[in-house]
Formats: structure tokens, C-alpha cells, sequence
């Protein structure tokens, strides 16, 4: 969530078009045209004036689109995955749940550091390529982080070493999806495409911690991270087929990093809309990370074994595809009021574990209606941010938007042992989770979250 796998029209909040040049408006408006051309020929759906005839469906008939799909879909299941597996892989290490943080945190740390130059770099290359590259350094990455794990040679500074090179990868390749969708897929299908990538998102919410416990029970956390490895090779394969030429969407002429960047802080701070969000979205991952370094052992502890953190997870992802079967078909007036109330549900799986009787069932209830929550507000953000952002500069937006998101997360994650030590896990979560609910529900004071009508 940019809660992040992210927001009719309020002239006021959106200011002119930069004078400068317009590297990407050419290629985007070619890139759709020629996918438009694609589906048609490849029986995909007939457009007059832009407008599709066919279903929600529909844009999975455009090759590009459907190898970009597959691309995501194949990552989204390793890093669903990997997360169950290298929670366990460092309590079996050392049974610190302030260690597990500080791994996870080391992941993060460069996201935050990097996205902004992320959005630069996105802007400035193809961004298919950059996709393929950051791929490629994760699949190495997680191909070594299970090699020492699996051989025994696993400590908490070099899996802190490699997952923080794994993160910067992700930072440099991140602000690129959102604009590499916008590439192939014309705008009439834009919301359908957005729809089916969240859907795939939160399918391998389900697929990949089942996967992954049961490898975890089965042969040890070290094969699920060697299974993310394979994912992220199918991802950058995928990318390769997009069809896409290499100069596709890498900005024209020169431009110094630091004025493209205060570009990218005028487009992303003049709208109020955008940075209330993000801000709600930053606080809501710093708590919600807290829940993902104490549900692991809290899980093992109250609710049986390793197999219930499996479900949690496993649960939440059936709420998430829930979530996103029924973003795909809803088209709400005010997208970003009703997203806003929608991801006030993503505190209910801290509240369950922390409030509800030790019963699986109960608990993954809980689980479940956070992936609601999230799903049901992923599609409507991206799809008002990408209406809303002029294309030239939708990545470096991006980078501020994943940068805003992610800011405070390690900080949750670094203080979620020292908290759980002092106050007690449950009590620590039981907090958590009512700050998450009223930091959720804030944005709602801001006039054009609660009055913005649909693209």
C-alpha cells in the first residue's frame, strides 16, 4: 500500500503545464495509439472517439498490456511470499522480534532514500528498461539472501546488507509502473487496467504467504526466498516482450536533477488532495508495519503455530481481492471520499489480534476486511492521480507520492520491538490500531477529498 502494490476536477489545485520541454507526450500519446492498434488487430476492443465497446475486460486483449500484467503479477506473488519466509528465516536465526524489524527496516530505509531519484531516473529513461534492470538485481539479490540462509551462513548484518540493496533496486524501478501503465494502455481502459492489476496484487496476497509457509513447514524459509528469486526473473523476461522501443518514454534533452526534482515538488505539493493522502498514507504504514513485525510471533504465540500468521495473511489477501473485484466494478462520484473510508479498514487486523478472543476464524475476519479496505482505495487513487497529473511529470509525482509513503515506515518497524518489550505486544497493537483508524479518517477535513467528483 501507499496507503501503497494509490488518489471531477479541481481546476484550482492544478497549476499550468511546465514551461520547459515535453519529453514524454509525444511517446505516450504514440504508445497508446499503437496498443489501441494492437488490441483491434489481436481481436481486442473496437474504440470510436477513444471510447471501448467491450467489457471491463477488455484491455487484457493488448499484448503489451497483458506481458506487462503478467510481469506484475508474477513479482507481486514472490514478495507476498518472501515476507512470511523472512520473518521466520530471522526469528530462527535469533528469536529477536527488534532484529526481524531492523531487517525489514533495512529494505525500506533505501526506498526512502532513493524513490525521488527513482522519479528522475524514470522520467529520463525508458521505463520498461529501468523495470527490467531493478529485476534483475532483485532476483540476484534473493538468489544469494537464500543461498546463505540455506547454507547456514546467514547473519542479521549481511541479510541487512542485501535487503537493503533489494530496496534500492525497488526505489530506482517503482515510480516507473504507474507511468509505464500509462504508456500501453490508452486512457478509456486506464481504470479497468488499474482494476485487474490490484486484483492481481491481491491474489497473490493469498497464493503467496500459502506458498510460502508451506515451504516454510516443508523445507525451511530459505526456499520461498528462492522462489522470489524466480518471480522476479519472470517479471524481467516479461518486460522484455513489451514490444516497446528502447528510446519509448526516456526524457528528451538534458535537465538538472535538482530542478526536475523541485518540478516534481511544485506538481506534488499544489495539490493539497494529493499531499493529505500521502501524509495519512505515511502515518498508516508506520503503524501498519508495526502490525507486520509483531504479528509473526504474536501469531506463533496466541493462535498455534506458524501455519495462523499464513492465514492471517492468506485472509487478508481474499479481502483484498475482494477489495479489487469490487473496485473494478464500482464507480463511486467522490473516488477519493470513498476510498478514504474504505482504508479506515486497514486497521481492523491490529485491532483483531490485539481485542479478539486467540480464534483463527475470528482474527482472520478481521484480517479479511483490512484487505477490503485497501483494495477498494488502491484503484480509485491511481486512477484520479493519473487523470489528474499532466503526463510529462506523473513519474516524479510518483516518486514523492511512494517517497511520502514509505517515509515513516521504518520507523515503525525499528520501534515495534522496543514498544512490544515495554507495553506487551497486544497492548502495543491495540494502540496502534486505534491511532491507525484516526489518522485514516483525516483526510476527510480536506474539502476537494471530500467534494473531488470522478475522472
Amino acid at each position: 500500500m501507499a496507503a501503497r502494490e494509490r488518489p471531477g476536477r479541481a481546476p484550482a489545485l492544478t497549476p499550468p503545464a511546465p514551461s520547459g520541454p515535453e519529453p514524454a507526450a509525444s511517446a505516450v500519446s504514440a504508445a497508446a495509439t499503437a496498443a489501441t492498434a494492437r488490441a483491434r488487430t489481436a481481436g481486442g476492443p473496437d474504440t470510436t472517439d477513444g471510447a471501448p465497446r467491450q467489457g471491463k475486460l477488455a484491455v487484457l486483449r493488448m499484448p503489451a498490456y497483458r506481458w506487462f500484467f503478467t510481469a506484475q503479477a508474477g513479482s507481486a506473488l514472490g514478495d507476498f511470499a518472501v515476507a512470511p519466509a523472512l520473518a521466520f528465516a530471522v526469528l530462527d536465526l535469533t528469536g529477536s522480534v527488534r532484529d526481524l524489524g531492523l531487517v525489514l527496516a533495512a529494505r525500506t530505509v533505501p526506498v526512502v532514500l532513493f524513490m525521488l531519484i527513482g522519479g528522475v531516473v524514470a522520467d529520463r529513461l525508458p521505463r520498461h528498461l529501468v523495470m527490467l534492470g531493478a529485476d534483475a538485481a532483485r532476483c540476484a539479490v534473493q538468489a544469494a539472501t537464500a543461498a546463505v540462509i540455506l547454507t547456514g551462513r546467514a547473519d542479521i548484518g549481511l541479510l541487512m546488507a542485501l535487503q537493503a540493496v533489494h530496496g534500492t533496486a525497488g526505489a530506482l524501478s517503482t515510480p516507473a509502473v504507474s507511468r509505464l501503465l500509462q504508456e500501453v494502455v490508452p486512457p478509456p481502459l486506464r481504470p479497468s487496467a488499474n482494476a485487474l492489476r490490484s486484483i492481481s496484487h491481491s491474489a497473490a496476497m493469498i497464493l503467496g504467504p500459502l506458498l510460502a509457509i508451506a515451504l516454510v513447514l516443508h523445507s525451511g524459509p530459505g526456499w520461498a526466498i528462492a522462489a522470489d528469486a524466480a518471480t522476479f526473473a519472470l517479471s524481467a523476461c516479461c518486460l522484455a516482450r513489451l514490444g516497446l522501443p528502447r528510446a519509448a518514454g526516456g526524457a528528451a534533452g538534458g535537465g538538472r536533477m535538482l530542478a526536475e526534482l523541485r518540478l516534481g515538488w511544485h506538481e506534488f505539493s499544489s495539490r493539497t488532495w494529493v499531499w493529505s493522502i500521502i501524509l495519512m498514507a505515511s502515518l498508516t504504514n508506520m503503524f501498519f508495519a508495526v502490525f507486520t513485525v509483531l504479528g509473526p510471533a504474536l501469531s506463533e504465540d496466541r493462535l498455534g503455530g506458524r501455519g495462523a500468521w499464513g492465514v492471517l495473511l492468506a485472509s487478508f489477501g481474499a479481502g483484498a481481492v475482494a477489495g479489487g473485484a469490487a473496485a473494478l466494478v464500482l464507480r463511486p462520484r467522490r473516488p477519493l471520499r470513498a476510498g478514504i473510508l474504505a482504508v479506515a479498514l486497514l486497521a481492523a487486523p491490529a485491532l483483531g489480534l490485539a481485542l479478539l478472543p486467540p480464534l483463527i476464524p475470528l482474527v482472520a475476519a478481521a484480517a479479511f476486511l483490512g484487505g477490503v479496505g485497501l483494495m477498494v482505495f488502491n484503484p480509485l487513487w491511481e486512477t484520479v492521480l493519473q487523470a489528474e497529473i499532466p503526463p510529462e511529470v506523473l513519474s516524479r509525482v510518483s516518486a514523492y507520492e511512494w517517497f511520502g509513503s514509505y517515509a515513516a515506515q521504518p520507523l515503525g518497524m525499528v520501534l515495534a520491538g522496543p514498544l512490544a518489550a515495554g507495553a506487551g505486544a497486544r497492548t502495543t497493537l491495540l494502540w496502534v490500531g486505534l491511532a491507525q483508524l484516526a489518522v485514516s479518517c483525516a483526510p476527510m477535513a480536506v474539502r476537494q477529498v471530500r467534494t473531488m467528483p470522478r475522472p
